[in-house]
């Protein structure tokens, strides 16, 4: 094998790529194939993927997204990566907890989304604050309750110091270095490539395989899309289905955390699998205060708005558990249940949220149309991230400390 001189090794899809290092400056050499740029091709039953125009998709800016999203120095104390909370293993969300927990323990509002296909998201966030995944990347570095930087100029000069970034920023950005605009773009472009698809349905549905279908699932999706209208927000189009309509929906969930009776039970996880009902009087001795959340208002300002959330989409969903904005309901049987009763009345109750009256059948063969959602390379994406080499070298020296007098 050739000797590298301080070589830097980038994966690329899914294969081990070393690169060696220019030996005056370090700075790693991407192959010409890497430094192309890359169209995103769609798989079967979704459209056509949306790319930046400022913010060109290439190999070599999908391998340093990977690297930043599974580092947890990123983090103020070193621990909390964003794969912390978008698990590989658990569909890119956090199969164990309704809502997520960061740095130090610190609990989130809401539930970890999906990444699956967050480049056809329009508004991210549950409620929609953010209009583009280099601008969104940059929320959860900041806040006090996920990774906890006290700055962007913080983790800037964090990534400046680390050894194995020397390098790898200025080869991807022609030169230019670590800043707020290049780690955006970055993870961004990693993030674009969580595109899956070709699930069972589309292959029956879109592609006209027979049998990539059976009786009960067709049934179910009769059902989604007649009897329950799931269809209404959750939409499929002619050629193409995002199984979302990017809109927000108030379906009681949030009025009821916030506003409803406070004298009831609460569900409390003790160990995966394992959930008891507690008085909420006793949860509150020991449990934080409980952090207000008033959905899409909190962004728009408009009344019309409150306890609104984001339609996530349906594609990997038997992955994706636990579900709605803050996590509340853990199985796609309570899902199924809670949207059967029509949800929880408020003011604001989304029109199209009423009683449906299914039958135990309807509910079954509707539970096994949503388990053929999965995309076939859901695995494929998984091994990609881990991938990753997570022996990272913690910095002897703290970026904050080097400004001390």
């Amino acid at each position: 094998m050739k000797r590298l001189i301080l070589g830097v090794c980038l994966l690329a899809g899914g294969l081990l790529a070393c690169h060696p290092a220019n030996e005056k400056n370090n700075v790693p050499i991407p192959s010409p194939s890497e430094a192309v740029v890359l169209s995103l091709s769609a798989p079967l039953g979704l459209p056509p993927v949306p790319l930046s125009k400022d913010n060109s998709l290439t190999q070599t800016k999908v391998n340093l997204g990977r690297k930043l999203f599974m580092d947890r120095r990123l983090s103020h104390n070193n621990t909390m990566s964003c794969a912390m909370c978008h698990v590989p293993e658990q569909g890119f969300t956090s199969n164990e907890l309704g809502a997520a927990i960061g740095l130090e323990g610190r609990s989130l509002r809401r539930n970890a989304p999906s990444l699956f296909n967050v480049a056809y998201v329009q508004q991210l966030f549950h409620d929609g604050r953010e209009f583009s995944l280099e601008n969104q990347v940059l929320g959860p570095l900041l806040a006090g309750n996920e990774m906890a930087n006290p700055s962007i100029g913080y983790v800037i000069e964090k990534i400046r110091i680390m050894p194995d970034y020397m390098g790898l920023f200025e080869a991807v950005f022609g030169g230019r270095g670590a800043t707020v605009e290049t780690i955006g773009a970055a993870l961004a472009s990693y993030e674009r490539t969580m595109v899956s698809g070709n699930s069972r349905f589309d292959r029956w549905h879109y592609g006209k395989e027979e049998n990539a279908f059976n009786s009960t699932q067709q049934a179910g999706f009769r059902v989604f899309s007649g009897k329950a209208n799931c269809i209404a927000c959750h939409s499929v189009g002619e050629r193409s289905a995002l199984f979302s309509d990017n809109r927000f929906h108030n379906t009681g969930i949030g009025w009821a955390r916030s506003m409803g009776d406070k004298g009831g039970k609460h569900k409390v996880q003790l160990a995966p699998g394992v959930v008891v009902d507690v008085e909420d009087s006793i949860v509150q001795r020991f449990s934080e205060a409980q952090q207000g959340d008033v959905g899409r208002y909190e962004v728009t300002l408009d009344p019309a708005d409150s306890w609104a959330y984001r339609t996530p989409t349906l594609r990997n969903i038997a992955l994706t558990a636990p579900y709605m904005h803050d996590g509340s309901l853990a199985t796609l049987e309570e899902v199924v249940e809670f949207y059967d009763r029509g949800g929880i009345d408020n003011p604001h109750k989304d029109p199209l949220l009423k009683p449906l009256r299914l039958t135990a059948e309807e509910k079954r063969t509707l539970i096994a149309f949503l388990n053929t959602l999965t995309g076939d390379n859901a695995k494929k994406l998984e091994e990609e991230a881990r991938a990753e080499p997570i022996d990272q070298q913690i910095p002897e020296v703290d970026p904050a400390s080097q400004y001390r007098p």
